[in-house]
């Protein structure tokens, strides 16, 4: 049994420039307005950080339009999740520009007490911006995918009532930052985990649900439609260390390829799900979650993302959301620990 989870990263640039009108606001209603006329849901994975910023600097005019787009989002079935970049909480805006404290870029790494004081706040601000008071989202991804090292950051998110993460890609590795997914290859569609988000654990209080990635030649990355975005998630300008760094990630035959709803093009998108279908057919008591990512500020052909949706009509593929798995997720632990272990 296939599901298909799409995720939207709901944001601007990761170093803090472009308008919220042009890279949250007017593709958000772009896509919800595609998601509503297919009565399917999505997950909008909420940057609150960099909102909470700009809100309180009074700096985009258009902040009051993004929190009602998110009450919006809820008020058709969306879900809401939690999604922060922790460069944001010391952030200044200086001279028509903001200067960002990379210091804190990994949420991981910071101190148990800091942690909690970034991830409380977060939980706040989305309560104010979502309009509902004691809400806690279900589910976390972490900014640019970093949830390593583990342990202490899944125990204070945890500890707020979070329980589902999906930051991993399958044999992701980005050496800048220590990040590598690429033990949880040999893990199925869905795992629970605690400590370590690579490792399975049937104690853990956490289900990992994976953005979905298939290994591919490296040579395939570059499409025109990815390289028509270039880098729009870290730092503007990159050292020569980091560099470096990222052309190691890339020093590999083989390299994980999101299934990305913006930025692949349409025969990449259907190539890919066909491949699960043929694999459901052949064992289909197997449950698979299968995540798309996409991001407010890569959106801009809605042309494939309607075809995409029309694909998955046809061949009987339902589009649900992390809320309304979680119980099958819970349900089918053993089974997952099973599969991962084949």
């Amino acid at each position: 049994m296939i599901d298909c989870i799409f995720t939207l990263d709901y944001e601007i640039y990761g170093n803090g420039t472009g308008s919220l009108k042009d890279l949250v606001y007017e593709p958000g209603e772009w896509i919800r307005n595609i998601f509503n006329k297919w009565r399917a849901p999505m997950v909008a994975f909420v940057e609150v950080a960099e909102f909470e910023k700009i809100e309180s600097c009074g700096t985009d005019p258009a902040i009051d339009l993004v929190k009602q787009q998110i009450k919006d989002f809820r008020r058709h079935g969306f879900e809401i999740a939690l999604h922060l970049h922790p460069q944001w909480f010391n952030a200044r805006y200086e001279d028509g520009r903001w200067l960002l404290d990379f210091s804190e870029y990994n949420l991981c790494t910071l101190s148990r007490t800091r942690i909690t004081q970034i991830v409380e706040r977060s939980l706040d601000y989305l309560q104010h911006a979502a309009g509902m008071a004691h809400f806690v989202p279900l589910s976390f991804r972490a900014g640019n995918w970093l949830f390593q090292p583990t342990e202490t950051a899944a125990s204070v998110l945890a500890e707020k009532g979070i329980r589902i993460d999906s930051s991993v890609f399958k044999g992701g590795l980005q050496h800048h930052y220590d990040l590598d997914y690429r033990s949880a290859m040999k893990n199925g569609f869905y795992w629970p985990f605690e400590s370590d988000v690579n490792q399975p654990d049937s104690n853990g209080s956490w289900i990992e649900v994976p953005i979905y990635a298939e290994m591919v030649p490296f040579w395939k990355m570059p499409t025109a439609k990815r390289m028509s975005f270039g880098n729009s998630f870290g730092k503007k300008g990159h050292g020569v260390r980091q560099k470096l760094n990222r052309a190691r990630d890339f020093m590999r035959f083989r390299y994980p390829l999101k299934l990305d709803f913006c930025r692949m093009s349409l025969e990449e998108l259907t190539s890919m799900m066909q491949k699960i279908i043929e694999e459901d057919q052949v064992q289909p008591d197997l449950y698979r979650p299968v995540v798309s990512i996409g991001h407010t500020k890569d959106f801009v052909d809605p042309q494939t993302l309607e075809a995409f949706l029309s694909f998955l009509d046809v061949m009987g593929i339902s589009v649900t959301t992390f809320e309304a798995v979680y119980s099958n997720l819970q349900e089918h632990k053993e089974q997952s620990l099973i599969c991962s272990r084949q």
